[in-house]
């Protein structure tokens, strides 16, 4: 398996670069990299997937909070979260690195049956991420990505059992405590439980 160089480049740091070193690439902090879709269709190449290495592409995506990286198969598509380019030093490139890798794997074993409904983390994973280099990879990215933290601004009340349910959004339509409903109305919308709205804060 050859070495597979995915960092990100910082500003400022192009011209340090020693004559005769590979330089390192920029990568775009959202949409399309064609970069890492090249090592992507290469690294499918490698292992006989010339269908995966013709289609997939990689991406980087704003939006994304919590996960470092996600792997679409209907698309052969990557998706990562741009703020693996903000991590600090040797981390960002091993990240990166990793991540890129862990996400391929999922695309390579669902190449490798046909797509096929697989466990997303089973063997054929796993086995594909010994072929990229990445043997007993983890299931999940050990990345402190915190999730954004939403203000809870409705507060909705049983009446009868005064169990509390805070939302961030409010409710559109009229909702009855279902664990009364169930045990005195058999599961059915009883208005004697409906939710009573409180606005907080």
């Amino acid at each position: 398996m050859p070495e597979v160089t995915v960092m990100a480049e910082s500003e400022g740091e192009t011209d340090a670069v020693p004559t005769g070193t590979p330089r390192p690439w920029t990568h775009p902090r959202s949409g399309r990299d064609p970069a890492l879709s090249l090592v992507a269709a290469e690294l499918s190449r490698d292992l006989g997937l010339e269908a995966l290495a013709k289609a997939v592409t990689v991406s980087w995506n704003s939006r994304m909070r919590t996960a470092a990286g996600r792997a679409f198969a209907r698309e052969w598509r990557i998706e990562l979260n741009p703020r693996l380019q903000d991590l600090p030093g040797e981390a960002r490139e091993a990240e990166l690195r990793n991540t890129f890798l862990h996400e391929l794997a999922h695309l390579v074993a669902f190449a490798r049956v046909g797509r096929k409904r697989i466990a997303p983390h089973g063997p054929e994973w796993r086995q594909a991420c010994h072929d990229l280099g990445i043997p007993g990879e983890d299931r999940c990215h050990a990345l402190d990505f915190q999730p954004r933290r939403l203000t809870k601004k409705f507060a909705y009340t049983c009446p009868s059992c005064e169990a509390v349910i805070q939302r961030v959004r409010r409710l559109s339509r009229r909702v009855a405590c279902y664990p009364c409903c169930r045990k005195h109305a058999g599961g059915q919308f009883d208005g004697r439980f409906q939710l009573r709205e409180t606005r907080l804060g």
